[in-house]
């Protein structure tokens, strides 16, 4: 039972008195806060992180034009939030595990995923990992310890709590890291999940991309508190709020949220303040619900620049080293996706091959009356059909297998 101490006055807590300051390292200039103190960041890393960055921005910028091009279905872009998704990776052990929202496809790339990869699930032919089952930008990577995204908003949190509670059995030193936007933080889940891992003692960070919209629901139609980060006092959990366009600051706060949450087994939420500067996705339209004035205030915070001033000062880059690095991702990102567009679907038979350990005959008459769909249909199924045609050097026996 908890015990508090008495009071015979009938004194309210006043919740608009409290607010949380938001922590920040880097100006945009590249230059330190005065008495701002950066974190160990040696150049290699420092590189990685900013070529991963700059990476993720190049590769939104070309899949959201082949989207408009109808060569891709759908695309969601993690413009301005690479220093928040990107700089926190950075922070934790590559073993630990990743459980995104849908914006995050810069943890992936700082963790090595190759453009190859993202392609190919994108694109979902025959090398997606998902084997076409998922829509575009459901990415996941087993050696990369990133959990497939899933669509539904929110799930992922309680699915970090329990996950990072058998790590903390295991006691193999790891922690988890779950994201989500404000938004996601709304629904039932994010409560759930954070009272579940404050009584279980769970090691997880909960990091929060506020970018001031759900959709098209500003923040402060969302929720009458500062933010989200006060809630974690809610659950007597640690909790630090950062400047997201900061990728010293993230990284810093991430690094120290990860020992608390490994060594002394205890969550951490951390929210990070930043901005979606592009669509949703790219069946938005958000000059519908913002203005272009306040676009172009959170454009001159841009978070790669302010990184790429902070490498310059340094001494680890160069203007020269930043046209040859962009033109050689362009190139890259134009040459995989050529590649990926030209390899085939999955085969038919890989729908239902790892659903059970073995075919079951339900979903064999399931699958043989595809096939004979497909072979009585050609015309609208002419990949498909092209699949199922012997006289091409595939027959239905040679189609089963993963």
């Amino acid at each position: 039972m908890t015990t508090t101490a008495q009071t015979h006055s009938p004194d309210f807590l006043a919740g608009d008195e409290y607010s949380i300051a938001t922590y920040a390292v880097l100006s945009q200039d590249g230059t330190l806060y005065d008495g701002a103190e950066g974190p160990a960041l040696e150049r290699d890393q420092a590189l990685r992180i900013y070529r991963a960055m700059l990476a993720t921005r190049v590769l939104d910028e070309r899949m959201l034009a082949a989207q408009r091009q109808g060569r891709l279905s759908f695309y969601m872009q993690c413009t301005g939030e690479e220093a928040a998704v990107i700089g926190s990776a950075a922070a934790l052990d590559d073993a630990d595990m990743i459980m995104a929202q849908y914006r995050e496809q810069g943890a992936l790339m700082y963790r090595g995923f190759s453009f190859d990869e993202f392609m190919n699930q994108l694109f979902g032919n025959e090398l997606d990992y998902g084997k076409g089952r998922q829509m575009p930008i459901h990415y996941g990577s087993r050696k990369l310890h990133y959990m497939t995204i899933s669509s539904p908003l929110a799930t992922q949190i309680p699915q970090a709590t329990g996950f990072a509670y058998g790590q903390k059995l295991a006691g193999d030193g790891l922690c988890t890291i779950v994201y989500f936007g404000e938004g996601a933080a709304s629904e039932g889940d994010f409560h759930a999940a954070l009272n579940m891992a404050a009584v279980h003692e769970a090691p997880v960070i909960f990091f929060c991309r506020n970018n001031g919209y759900a959709i098209s629901t500003p923040s402060v139609e969302q929720f009458a508190a500062d933010g989200v980060a006060p809630r974690a006092l809610g659950y007597r959990m640690h909790v630090i709020r950062v400047d997201g366009n900061d990728v010293l600051a993230v990284y810093r706060a991430t690094e120290l949220a990860r020992k608390i949450a490994v060594e002394d087994n205890k969550p951490v939420l951390i929210e990070a303040m930043t901005y979606r500067l592009a669509a949703h996705s790219s069946s938005d339209d958000p000059s519908g619900y913002r203005s272009r004035k306040e676009e172009d205030a959170w454009r001159a915070k841009d978070p790669i620049r302010r990184m790429q001033l902070w490498l310059e000062a340094q001494g680890w880059w160069d203007e020269e080293q930043e046209k040859a690095l962009q033109d050689e991702l362009r190139r890259e990102v134009l040459d995989t996706m050529k590649r990926a567009e030209k390899r085939p679907p999955p085969p038919i038979d890989s729908m239902v091959t790892d659903v059970y350990a073995d075919v079951t005959p339900a979903l064999q008459r399931q699958l043989d009356e595809l096939k004979r769909h497909v072979r009585r249909y050609p015309d609208a199924y002419p990949r498909g059909a092209r699949s199922l045609d012997p006289a091409l050097g595939q027959d239905d026996d040679s189609q089963g297998g993963d």
